[in-house]
């Protein structure tokens, strides 16, 4: 008899086989601060992951280092720091390494808008 205790697909893999599958960004009503929702790969070996929020002039706004995540989906809140009003395009870089981030095993780019704040959602 064969007892499975990963739901089907999601087996942990190997370091060389770590992606980042998918990443969602979500205002939040303030407006400084917005949603992250990540999803990796299950993994075996636990990967490094780095987010960098962008505003429309490539202008760092947010910054998050994960060393050595135990989950392979992940939610974070990350703050919109530097500017008086945050409304704008943005874009979200994402990097999953292990060793060494030059170059990322892998890497998605996620643009989001932050409306003014007048306009509904």
């Amino acid at each position: 008899m064969e007892i499975n205790i990963f739901d089907s697909g999601e087996v942990p893999r190997p370091k060389d086989q770590i992606r980042i599958e998918d990443v969602s960004v979500t205002p939040y009503p303030d407006r400084f601060r917005v949603l992250v929702k990540i999803r990796v790969t299950p993994f075996r070996d636990r990967p490094n992951l780095l987010l960098v929020a962008h505003d429309d002039d490539d202008r760092i706004v947010s910054e998050l280092n994960i060393i050595e995540t135990m989950h392979h989906d992940m939610e974070f809140t990350m703050h919109i720091r530097g500017v008086d009003d945050p409304a704008g395009a943005y874009a979200l870089v994402a990097e999953l390494f292990y060793e060494t981030r030059n170059p990322p095993q892998d890497q998605k780019i996620e643009g989001f808008v932050i409306p003014k704040a007048d306009e509904e959602r």
